[in-house]
């Protein structure tokens, strides 16, 4: 008999495992905590782009109630960076959460405004690519309203954002800043261990 596939909360959980392995790898070899910021964002930020792009091609991702699953996720995996005092590489995932509040927002005329300002960190042609995708999850929805989608551009194109961009760059890198921060202990109070072997280097 075959395995029985695993739940959601399942791979979530394997995730968070994964992902706290490596942090206590990291601390276990005393990374600078710079060091370890920059690491999970970049990682962060691959989640968010695979994430996003997927939703962006299937439209079957693209209703209510699976913007309120993406979001839970995400909120657990938000709560992880927190815990270990990992905000600013929480950021990477603005994005795809971005994504997953304009699922479950409010679509009429009277929320323009709003979709566009929760929405500052997506591109105008990813913001309009999901209203169109913007699937019904059953026969109490409708679609979003063809009105609602062009009164959405007419305020993004106010922004003046020189971005078509589409997909995210699954290749993007951040650059990387390597910090400097002085060592509290005194080269001269350092003491050689003898069984090191290392007659070369004397104290002066």
């Amino acid at each position: 008999m075959g395995e029985e596939p695993e739940s959601t909360q399942q791979k979530l959980n394997k995730l968070l495992e994964e992902l706290t392995s490596v942090y206590k790898t990291l601390q276990f070899h005393g990374v600078d905590s710079e060091i370890v910021v920059q690491l999970f964002k970049q990682l962060f930020y691959f989640m968010c782009a695979s994430a996003l792009n997927n939703l962006l091609l299937r439209n079957e991702l693209c209703h209510w109630t699976k913007g309120m699953q993406i979001r839970y996720n995400l909120s657990h995996l938000e709560q992880w960076g927190r815990d270990r005092k990992l905000e600013p590489a929480s950021e990477a995932l603005q994005p795809i959460v971005q994504a997953a509040q304009l699922l479950q927002a409010r679509k009429t005329d009277e929320d323009v405004n709003s979709v566009c300002e929760m929405c500052n960190k997506l591109t105008a042609n990813q913001i309009v690519k999901i209203l169109n995708l913007y699937t019904p999850a059953d026969d109490f929805e409708t679609r979003v309203p063809v009105s609602f989608i062009k009164k959405v551009q007419v305020k993004l194109s106010e922004r003046g954002e020189n971005n078509e961009q589409l997909l995210m760059d699954l290749m993007y890198s951040y650059p990387v800043r390597l910090p400097f921060n002085p060592s509290d202990i005194r080269l001269e109070d350092i003491e050689i261990p003898e069984v090191l072997h290392l007659p070369m280097l004397k104290k002066v």
